[in-house]
């Protein structure tokens, strides 16, 4: 197979495309090796790689045990809420994409009515909502408010997913006695991965690095997630930016090595949904 040619006329969208890159990776990387400097090192070398590779600043980090728990407190509630994000959102778009009732696109636009505001106005009413309901200190306190936010998002790219899957599936469908509930579980899921795995990646990233739900939630130390672990480094006096920078590199580590292995899904859900019939 012939390796494709560059022509002129594409030259300034690769220009485009590696700024574009550049200005992602050059601070990701920065921070990676920050991790492996001194402090004085840091501040007259900020963006060359270390003099010495020295990983004691990472050890440190992958060694305390207060650290591992606050990895599971967030294993478990990025778990709850890409599940039920996936639940509640796909049973959600296949309504809206297969059934019709009264009220159905007022409703549907009421729901994507929040992706219009971002989720920092709404933390004063949220907090007394979850205190009243005493889910102050609990993975629920702050797993239900994320999937509330994050169902607009997802019932909006799943219902375009669903409404592409063909129509003469359900026809067939209904012939042989199939009803809603069994044609979204038996037919709908098992075709629609690359969507979900697109929206999973989505929710998965968001509650990942959620730092000011959880601040506001959680009061117990032994409850904070792993984005909290970074106020271990951030003193009254002093700031520990190597120890930061490595524990922001850990930080976003899981989430880049979850895109990556879904990324073939990710490309193929958002193009599927994206196709009209």
């Amino acid at each position: 197979m012939a390796a494709p040619t560059l022509r002129p006329s594409t030259l300034p969208q690769y220009a485009v495309l590696l700024a574009v890159a550049a200005l992602v990776l050059v601070p990701l990387a920065a921070a990676a090796l920050g991790g492996f400097k001194s402090l004085g090192e840091l501040r007259v070398n900020p963006l060359g790689p270390p003099a010495s590779w020295d990983g004691t600043v990472y050890w440190e980090i992958l060694s305390s045990a207060r650290l591992w728990r606050m990895l599971l407190n967030s294993a478990v509630i990025a778990g709850l809420t890409v599940a039920l994000v996936l639940i509640v959102g796909s049973m959600a778009a296949f309504i809206f994409a297969h059934v019709v009732f009264f009220g159905s696109g007022m409703l549907l636009n009421y729901l994507l009515l929040g992706l219009m505001f971002p989720a920092a106005t709404a933390m004063l009413p949220l907090f007394i909502r979850v205190r009243d309901l005493g889910l102050l200190d609990t993975y629920w306190g702050v797993v239900l408010p994320q999937v509330a936010f994050g169902l607009g998002m997802a019932i909006l790219m799943l219902r375009g997913f669903f409404r592409q899957l063909p129509h003469e599936l359900w026809e067939a469908a209904r012939v042989d006695g199939c009803g809603y509930f069994q044609f979204y579980l038996r037919i709908t899921l098992p075709l629609s991965r690359p969507i979900l795995a697109t929206v999973a990646v989505f929710a998965l990233v968001a509650s990942w690095n959620s730092y000011m739900l959880p601040l506001i939630m959680f009061n117990a130390p032994e409850m904070y997630p792993w984005p909290l672990g970074i106020m271990n480094y951030q003193g009254e006096y002093s700031t520990e930016w190597n120890k930061i920078l490595a524990f922001v590199t850990l930080t976003l580590a899981p989430a880049i090595a979850f895109f990556l292995i879904a990324q073939r899904h990710i490309v193929a859900g958002l193009a599927g949904g994206a196709v009209k019939g």
